[in-house]
């Protein structure tokens, strides 16, 4: 039997034994070693691989306790704003629930995997003209109106479930000197930093955000926020002052990286490292490269999503695939060309 987070750190989330649980199995993500990359870097680098997560993403993480604590409180919907991960995980978790679940996503700015993952779970996807920081205002003026739970990183049982990523971390590295992550709303670093404190570990938190959508590294909303890591275009995120407080607590560092940087890290882990993740994902390690880790010799840098969720930009990346004639000679020449 696969048991989710809630069942496994029960004692260390807000939930009592006759509390409902709303779960797909989530957490327990392979902690995987990155020989090349540590090669590159000469440091001990290790993936916290969060794609394999039941939707593909870390969300499922905080949403298996948002959605638990909305079926507790009575919701008979949820809704959230959403650049794709949020949006499929809260649409799978509320169906699983049985509410209703409607989500605002930026038109144009979704991945095709994530829309697809939303819809087939039966959510109700609203597209506006405009960004996610603007649908985020909308549905928290929404949810002042009426009885339906909002499930974004503001939601407090969001950072609950989160956090427990930290644990598993350290529960299998009796060492962990850097923590590398990507950052768009803060929420993620933010949890992280919290369950490594709730177990007295406090590793250097290094955030990263893309070049064209870095508020934190500014010090001021970025209006109209853009990247290829559409996971992390997010100009003024939820969560900024915790999460700076993470970094600076933790002589840590918020840092800014190139599309190109963002897309050449991408690249990497899945022909060197064999892991295929979305592009966001990949800013963790793009800032590794690009900016270290303090001098950190044992870092782990988290992938927040799998790759298959944005099929288009990884089309994008890759040479065409080869047409051949169905006989052997001509397979042969094309196998070996």
């Amino acid at each position: 039997m696969s048991f989710g987070l809630i069942e496994r750190y029960r004692d260390r989330l807000p939930f009592a034994p006759e509390d409902p649980v709303v779960s797909l199995g989530e957490g327990s993500t392979p902690l995987v070693h990155a020989p090349a990359l540590s090669e590159r870097v000469e440091a001990d680098v290790w993936l916290k691989y969060e794609g394999l997560n039941p939707t593909g993403s870390f969300k499922d993480r905080g949403m298996t306790c948002a959605v638990s604590a909305a079926v507790r409180e009575g919701a008979e919907a949820v809704i959230c704003a959403s650049t794709g991960n949020t949006s499929a995980s809260a649409a799978a978790y509320a169906a699983r629930a049985g509410l209703r679940c409607a989500v605002l996503v930026p038109e144009g700015k979704i991945a095709t995997g994530k829309l697809a993952q939303a819809l087939m779970h039966g959510a109700r996807v609203i597209v506006i003209r405009g960004n996610f920081d603007q649908a985020l205002t909308l549905v928290r003026e929404l949810v002042e109106r009426h009885p339906i739970a909002l499930v974004n990183s503001v939601n407090r049982f969001r950072l609950e479930g989160q956090k427990t990523a930290a644990f598993e971390i350290v529960e299998e590295l009796d060492e962990l000197d850097a923590l590398c992550i990507p950052v768009g709303n803060a929420g993620n670093i933010t949890a992280y930093w919290k369950g490594f404190n709730e177990v007295g570990r406090r590793p250097r938190m290094f955030g990263f955000q893309a070049a064209g959508a870095a508020p934190l590294v500014a010090g001021a909303p970025v209006q109209h926020p853009e990247t290829v890591a559409s996971a992390i275009r997010i100009g003024n995120p939820a969560r900024w002052e915790e999460a700076m407080d993470a970094m600076t607590s933790s002589h840590g560092a918020v840092r800014a990286v190139s599309d190109a940087q963002i897309l050449d890290a991408y690249r990497f882990l899945a022909a060197r490292e064999g892991i295929f993740c979305e592009p966001a994902s990949a800013a963790s390690v793009a800032g590794l490269l690009a900016h270290g880790a303090g001098g950190a010799q044992r870092i782990v840098c988290v992938l927040t999503g799998h790759g298959l969720k944005d099929p288009g930009t990884a089309l994008d990346q890759v040479a065409a695939v080869v047409p051949c004639e169905p006989e052997l000679a001509a397979v042969e020449r094309a196998v070996l060309a």
